[in-house]
């Protein structure tokens, strides 16, 4: 499900994070889904178990997950309506430290911008679909 790439000079915690967020955003984890245990991430990844509770732990300070204790880690549920930031200018400068980092991480990779607008549209398009 998640993956990381060792040769990243991006710290493991903040892959793990991302790709997590990326699974949400792309639509492969939904809202009530559950996680992976602490443990068994851990395992997966071949990390050290205290890298993924940090990882959960500040996802779900940042309202992203829900751990109920005894049961697992969940997706939280999102509002589709987001509450914040609310002028078009904060949205903005909450967008665009996401968009640099991935065209940086994009471009690391050989992927144009192209490309990337292409699979944009497409998961777009998706999920236009699934709402209608």
């Amino acid at each position: 499900m998640l993956a990381i790439n060792r040769s990243d000079p991006t710290p493991l915690y903040a892959q793990i994070e991302r790709a997590i967020r990326a699974a949400i955003a792309g639509g492969r984890l939904r809202s009530g889904d559950r996680l992976p245990t602490v443990r068994q991430l851990a395992v997966d990844l071949r990390v050290n178990a205290n890298t993924v509770a940090k990882v959960y732990a500040g996802l779900e300070r940042a309202g992203v997950l829900t751990t109920r204790r005894g049961i697992g880690t969940f997706v939280r549920d999102i509002p589709t309506q987001p509450t914040a930031p609310a002028t078009r200018r904060d949205r903005e400068r909450e967008l665009r430290p996401l968009v640099d980092r991935l065209l940086a991480d994009a471009s690391a990779l050989g992927i144009s911008f192209p490309e990337i607008a292409a699979y944009v549209k497409a998961i777009e398009g998706r999920h236009a679909k699934e709402k209608s």
